[in-house]
C-alpha cells in the first residue's frame, strides 16, 4: 500500500466537517485511498453497482437512513439527487466525518456539491501519484512553508534514466505500482474510458472523435501559452465550443491551467494561461512518443520536464488541502519566468530548465524579473537536470529530483 499524502489533509477534515467529498481523475487511487484509510470506521458502498444505484434512485431516504455508522459512498455522481438527502440528514444531527463521497466526473458532481452541501462538506482532490508518493515516502512529504525553507534541499544521487522512465510511465498508480502494465495499451484503454463514460453523455460534446482530437491537440501544447483560437480553427470548431471542452478538460482535472502573475506588473502582462496536462506519460501517449528514447530526443522534451515539474507542485497543493498559489510571469517586452509561488505576500520564482548545463545566462529573466518587481521576490532559483547549486548573484540552481523528492 503506497501512503498517499492526503491522508492527513482527509483526517483533519473529518475531524469538523459532516461530510468530505474527495474528487480527482479516473484511476488516480480515491477508492483504494478511502477503502484502506477508513476501512474500520466506514462502511463501503459503490454507487456504480447497478443494483445499489437503482435501490438509491427508487428510495433515497430509506436508502440513506440504513447507515448507522460512517458510510463511504463511492462515485456519488451516479446518484446526484442523494446529496439534497443527505444535506437533510446533517442539519437533522451534524456528525463529523460520517459522509464520504467520492467522484470521478468533477464537472457533474461538483455543480450538484455546491447546490446541496455548500457549507457542509470539505471538498478535497486526488490526483495520481505526486513523486515523493511514487517513490513511497508520501508520508514524509513536505508542506510548502517547509519545502521553501532552502537547507531541506539537499543533493542526491539520480540519474537520466530515471527521469526518462518516469516520463514514460507517468504517475497513475496502477501503471506505476505494477511493472508488467503495457503503459501503451494502459494508455490507450484509460483515453478510450474517459471519453466513452466521462465525456459521451455530457451535452456540451456532439462529436467525441472530434472532442479526442481537441485532447491530442492539447497534449501538443502541454507547457505553452494556450491559444484557443488556433486549436479551433486547426480541428474545425468554433472557439466558444473549444472554451466549453477545456473547461470540461480542466474541472475534470485532465489538464492543469497556469495563469500570469498580474500584480503590480499592470497592463504589460500577456493574459492567456500556459496548459499543462495533468499526466507527462499520459501527453506522451497521445504526442506518439511510444518507447524512452524517442522521448528523450523529442523536441517536446523540455515541455514534458517543465509538465512534470509544475504538475508535482500543482500536486503538493492539493494533496495538502490549499487551494494553488502558483503562476507564471511573461511580459510584452520578453520578462519571462516559468512559475511564480507566491507564499505569505512573497514571490519565489522557478525557471524551468531541461538542460544538465546550467550557468548563469539561464537566470537571466529572473535577474529582470527581480529587478523589475524588487522587494516582492523573496527567492529566485532554477529547476534543472543539473547538480544543485548556487550559481552566482543568489540565484538557487535545484536538480528536478532534489526538489520534488521531499
Amino acid at each position: 500500500m503506497i501512503y498517499r499524502t492526503l491522508s492527513k489533509t482527509i483526517k483533519k477534515a473529518m475531524k469538523t466537517f459532516p461530510a468530505v467529498v474527495v474528487t480527482g481523475p479516473r484511476q488516480s487511487g480515491k477508492t483504494t485511498l478511502l477503502r484502506n484509510l477508513l476501512k474500520k470506521s466506514h462502511q463501503y458502498i459503490n454507487l456504480e453497482n447497478p443494483d445499489i444505484r437503482i435501490k438509491a434512485q427508487d428510495d433515497p431516504n430509506g436508502f440513506l437512513k440504513q447507515f448507522t455508522k460512517p458510510v463511504i459512498l463511492d462515485e456519488i455522481q451516479y446518484v446526484p439527487d442523494l446529496l439534497s438527502y443527505i444535506k437533510s440528514l446533517i442539519d437533522e444531527k451534524r456528525k463529523p466525518g460520517f459522509w464520504i463521497l467520492t467522484g470521478s466526473q468533477n464537472f457533474v458532481l461538483m455543480q450538484n456539491v455546491s447546490q446541496s452541501l455548500a457549507g457542509r462538506a470539505a471538498i478535497l482532490s486526488l490526483l495520481p501519484f505526486s513523486l515523493t508518493e511514487r517513490l513511497n515516502k508520501g508520508q514524509k512529504t513536505l508542506s510548502f512553508d517547509k519545502l521553501l525553507k532552502k537547507n531541506n534541499i539537499l543533493a542526491k544521487n539520480n540519474n537520466e534514466k530515471l527521469l526518462t522512465e518516469i516520463l514514460s510511465r507517468g504517475f497513475f498508480p496502477e501503471i506505476t505500482i505494477n511493472k508488467k502494465v503495457d503503459k501503451d495499451l494502459w494508455s490507450g484503454s484509460y483515453i478510450t474510458t474517459y471519453l466513452e463514460r466521462d465525456v459521451r453523455n455530457l451535452s456540451q460534446v456532439g462529436d467525441l472523435n472530434q472532442f479526442e482530437r481537441f485532447l491530442k491537440a492539447c497534449a501538443v501544447r502541454t507547457g505553452q501559452i494556450l491559444n484557443l483560437s488556433e486549436i479551433a480553427r486547426d480541428i474545425g470548431i468554433s472557439v466558444p465550443t473549444a472554451k466549453k471542452w477545456l473547461s470540461l478538460l480542466e474541472t475534470g482535472y485532465q489538464v492543469f491551467l497556469l495563469y500570469p502573475y498580474y500584480r503590480n506588473i499592470g497592463k504589460r502582462l500577456i493574459k492567456s494561461p500556459k496548459i499543462y496536462f495533468n499526466d507527462p506519460a499520459l501527453a506522451a501517449y497521445l504526442l506518439g512518443l511510444r518507447d524512452k528514447k524517442a522521448l528523450f530526443n523529442s523536441s517536446h522534451f523540455g515541455n514534458l520536464f517543465e509538465t512534470l515539474i509544475i504538475v508535482d507542485f500543482w500536486k503538493r497543493y492539493l494533496h495538502f488541502g490549499m487551494q494553488p498559489s502558483m503562476y507564471y510571469l511573461k511580459t510584452r517586452d520578453g520578462l519571462e519566468v516559468d512559475l511564480a509561488l507566491e507564499f505569505n505576500q512573497k514571490l519565489y520564482l522557478f525557471e524551468i530548465k531541461s538542460s544538465s548545463t546550467i550557468t548563469l545566462k539561464h537566470a537571466s529573466s529572473l535577474l529582470k524579473v527581480k529587478n523589475d518587481i524588487g522587494s516582492l521576490v523573496k527567492t529566485t532559483n532554477i529547476i534543472s537536470q543539473s547538480k544543485s547549486g548556487l550559481i552566482g548573484r543568489k540565484i538557487d540552481n535545484y536538480n528536478w529530483f532534489d526538489l520534488l523528492s521531499i
